[in-house]
């Protein structure tokens, strides 16, 4: 996908959208084992790293993946266990939100490239 700069950056988003919401699955599987710990991705400090290794010519996203954190400030369970269905829940509805904006910039810039194809509409 790497017509143009921005189907470039949109590809890298919606990668580590995905990349964010396998995350965010495994920690809602992870419910109930004790001693889990809640981890995510920074997802904007994340962005800017894959943007900024793309413009260097790296492709050090896609070989490593994104850098997990554990989510501090979350209550723990007796068992050790700080997974809060509620805060993943959230989560994974704003990725997908993310993730659906992202296929409709890009479903757009297919459109501009076939108007462009086509002659601009202008026949």
């Amino acid at each position: 996908m790497n017509g143009t700069p921005m189907l470039s950056q949109l590809e890298t988003y919606l990668r580590l959208a995905d990349q964010r919401q396998q995350t965010i699955a495994t920690n809602m599987a992870n419910i109930d084992t004790p001693g889990y710990r809640t981890e995510d991705i920074d997802f904007q400090s994340e962005l800017k790293r894959a943007m900024s290794d793309e413009q260097h010519g790296l492709n050090t996203a896609s070989m490593h993946g994104p850098l997990l954190h554990e989510v501090h400030g979350l209550l723990e369970r007796p068992d050790g266990n700080n997974v809060s269905l509620d805060r993943e829940g959230l989560a994974l509805s704003e990725t997908q939100l993310q993730y659906q904006a992202s296929i409709q910039l890009i479903k757009l810039q297919f459109h501009e490239l076939l108007g462009a194809i086509n002659g601009g509409g202008n026949s």
